[in-house]
């Protein structure tokens, strides 16, 4: 994975994470950007903030729905990465992947700091996200 670095406005909030969770969601992030870029059709990624979360948007191709990460409310090594929730995302992860994550309804992944990302199915979750709308066409 490429280490990128961070836009000054983003920055900040990862610095307000601790330190196991920070290189998790810093690690998400490196996943996102590179999946992205291993997709022709998505585009460059705009990140921003969005409720306070890093969140990543293919604003220039529309390809896909926005994807947020965070640490899951006070709960000490869980993060998550979210989708919207009108979308039928989690639905598809749950039929791809029915052993390989944790779910919350109908809006995220959720991770426990300690635990090994599975990886090559993350990879492909985040291209369905990243290609939402050219699927559903």
């Amino acid at each position: 994975m490429t280490v990128r670095s961070l836009p000054d406005n983003i920055a900040s909030t990862y610095d307000k994470y601790p330190t196991g969770i920070r290189k998790k969601l810093l690690d998400l992030r490196e996943m996102i950007l590179d999946t992205a870029a291993s997709i022709p059709d998505v585009g460059p990624i705009e990140e921003n903030l969005k409720w306070g979360q890093p969140s990543f948007l293919t604003t220039k191709s529309k390809s896909g729905t926005t994807i947020r990460i965070d640490q899951t409310g006070k709960d000490q090594g869980k993060y998550a990465l979210y989708v919207h929730c009108q979308t039928n995302l989690l639905d598809q992860f749950r039929e791809l992947y029915p052993t390989e994550f944790t779910y919350s309804g109908n809006r995220a992944i959720l991770f426990n700091e300690k635990d090994d990302v599975q990886a090559p199915a993350l990879q492909h979750c985040i291209s369905l996200a990243l290609t939402y709308h050219l699927n559903k066409k």
